[in-house]
């Protein structure tokens, strides 16, 4: 599977970004018992900054969300492989994504949102990517990024 992913990658056109150091007093991900919990990734673009800052369905349009879904997406990517030690065959499956949309109270398309990473997790995964998930909507989020996910994966 090693080989599939990164073939996977370079055929979309994607590179993965620098796994993020940790911003505050925790981890980027754990490994435990054959499982992943990558912690929560915002939409860091692959320069690093911060892309897609403000309230969806208010400042970001809802492709603005699913996009900031899916840089999300790649930043989670970025820490399973580095837990695994850069080798892919490692991966077993996603288990589970949780996703948070910064948000006015009356948005209701959470789902939709966080559409964005589940799709490029099954583009990039098959069906290694299918998964479990919630999304729910939040007043805020730190640093007013647009959307916050976190993963648990299973790993060999």
């Amino acid at each position: 599977m090693t080989g599939e992913i990164d073939a996977r990658l370079n055929e979309l056109g994607i590179e993965l970004p620098a796994p993020a150091p940790a911003a505050a007093n925790y981890v980027p991900f754990v490994v435990s018992r054959g499982q992943v919990f990558v912690a929560g990734q915002v939409p860091f673009a692959a320069d690093g900054s911060l892309e897609l800052l403000g309230k969806v369905g208010q400042d970001l349009s809802l492709e603005q969300g699913q996009e900031a879904a899916r840089l999300c997406a790649l930043n989670i990517l970025a820490q399973v492989k580095a837990a695994c030690g850069g080798d892919w065959g490692r991966l077993v499956r996603c288990v589970k994504l949780g996703g948070f949309v910064n948000c006015p109270p009356e948005f209701d398309q959470q789902p939709a949102v966080i559409n964005g990473a589940s799709d490029l997790l099954v583009e990039v995964l098959g069906d290694r990517g299918r998964h479990a998930r919630f999304a729910v909507g939040a007043a805020n989020l730190p640093f007013n990024v647009a959307v916050e996910i976190d993963a648990v994966f299973e790993i060999a």
